[in-house]
């Protein structure tokens, strides 16, 4: 999932803020630095989610982008950096969002945002990095959190 700085042209996997943000899709199995990569060459970078109006639009783009109800896995700009230890109080456990080229991404989200599907490995050593993982949920809609 990018943040694009400019609209791309248009399409059903892009969703756009009123601000002129946009979010994009892309469906490929790949690794985050791939997937980071990938976002650059499109003039963006991976996504980030500052609060619930963002995350709703991100997940939307994203529950039409794969439609069905195979868990997915997207990679965003969700990472931990080594010297940052897994910090199981805190809404993004010690991960922090990669910032944009503008230098505009939140270094935190909002508690009501730190749903994670499956607890981050404890580490206080190593690079990790997070994903937005999607299930559809008992009630129909779709069903998310933060996954390492």
């Amino acid at each position: 999932a990018c943040a694009l700085v400019r609209a791309p042209p248009p399409r059903n996997a892009v969703r756009c803020q009123p601000d002129g943000s946009c979010f994009s899709a892309h469906l490929a199995n790949s690794s985050y630095a791939d997937a980071r990569s990938a976002c650059g060459r499109r003039q963006g970078s991976l996504a980030w989610v500052s609060g619930e109006p963002e995350l709703r639009l991100l997940l939307a783009l994203l529950a039409d982008a794969a439609p069905g109800s195979a868990p997915s896995l997207f990679w965003v700009g969700l990472r931990k950096n080594p010297s940052a230890c897994t910090d199981q109080g805190r809404p993004l456990r010690g991960f922090s969002w990669e910032g944009s080229g503008d230098g505009a991404a939140p270094r935190e989200v909002p508690a009501a945002l730190g749903r994670w599907a499956k607890e981050p490995v404890r580490s206080c050593v190593t690079t990790r990095c997070a994903g937005l993982h999607l299930a559809t949920a008992s009630g129909g809609g779709p069903g998310w959190g933060w996954k390492e």
